[in-house]
């Protein structure tokens, strides 16, 4: 566990502790640039992750005191992260877009088609497989299609490490388990199910997504 105690002018303090007894592991000042505010420290494992406004990332190992640094203009400054802990990566999210990085501060994987919908990041709606394969998010529908108001999504599922989308429900390929119901309406309350999204889980046994929209309704995505 990391904790973070108020920055003097030039360096900030910081202490790693053991989750299991409290002992202190590492106690150390980790050095800033005077009058520059601190955008984030992210620890993982043993590497810890520290960004200032207008500088470089850097990647510090708190055992060895390696520092690796990435260019301020290669990797600008995040809404959001998710650490990947069974493949030593970690994913950014930036204006809607997703990036896959490794600890060395080398881009892994850039998304081909996987817009966000919400551009502050809203991780409810984003699931990562156990395996850490895939992610499955809302993200932004077909703009092309007039049928599609423009509060509907859609829902992509994409490969972490090749950044292409393996499949995607939108209103043109999805379809309600009612017979009866004739195909406008069937369409129309596909579209209506896709419309502001605020929660998506994965049941990996089942495979099954479930959303929760802004209506207050929850839908099952089946095979």
């Amino acid at each position: 566990m990391l904790l973070i105690f108020a920055r003097a002018q030039s360096h900030v303090p910081l202490k790693i502790l053991s989750i299991e007894d409290g002992t202190v592991l590492k106690d150390f000042n980790h050095l800033l640039h005077r009058n520059k505010k601190v955008d984030f420290i992210e620890q993982f494992n043993e590497k810890l992750l520290v960004k200032q406004e207008n500088e470089n990332l850097q990647i510090l190992d708190v055992q060895n005191a390696e520092v690796k640094e990435v260019g301020r203009t290669e990797f600008m400054t995040p809404s959001a992260f998710i650490f990947l802990y069974e493949n030593q990566l970690f994913l950014t999210f930036r204006n809607q877009t997703v990036s896959v990085w490794n600890f060395r501060g080398e881009l892994v994987t850039s998304f081909e088609d996987h817009e966000l919908w919400h551009s502050d990041c809203n991780t409810n709606n984003i699931y990562i497989t156990s395996n850490q394969g895939l992610i499955i998010s809302f993200c932004k529908g077909d703009s092309n299609n007039e049928q599609v108001s423009g509060k509907a999504g859609s829902i992509n599922i994409s490969n972490i490490w090749t950044g292409k989308c393996v499949a995607k429900i939108n209103s043109s390929n999805a379809t309600l388990d009612e017979d009866k119901k004739q195909t406008r309406i069937q369409n129309q309350m596909v579209v209506d199910a896709l419309e502001e999204i605020t929660s998506l889980y994965f049941d990996e046994e089942r495979n099954e997504i479930y959303t929760g929209n802004n209506h207050g309704l929850v839908h099952v995505w089946s095979n």
